[in-house]
């Protein structure tokens, strides 16, 4: 069954801030399970664009410069990311 892809409001290159913590799920490597990831506020750019095949949903990969001055890049949801 093919159905069309849900248009990312997002764009690859695109400056966006965390809207929530970003927590990890256990898919980040070399990190604690439910460590923040990056924290709410923190700014950060969208490095690509992606879809999730069963929902439809688009999928965000986005380099955040954390407080400690650590790059994370972290896969993100639209209800997860807010424009600058």
């Amino acid at each position: 069954m093919m159905f069309d892809l849900r248009e990312p409001i997002y764009q690859w290159g695109e400056r966006v801030i965390a809207a929530v913590d970003l927590v990890n799920d256990g898919s980040y490597p070399g990190v604690p399970e439910d460590a923040v990831l990056a924290a709410t506020g923190t700014p950060g750019e969208i490095v690509n664009v992606g879809h999730h095949g069963d929902s439809n949903t688009p999928v965000y990969l986005v380099e955040f410069l954390t407080q400690a001055g650590d790059l994370v890049v972290v896969g993100c949801l639209e209800e997860e990311l807010v424009r600058p």
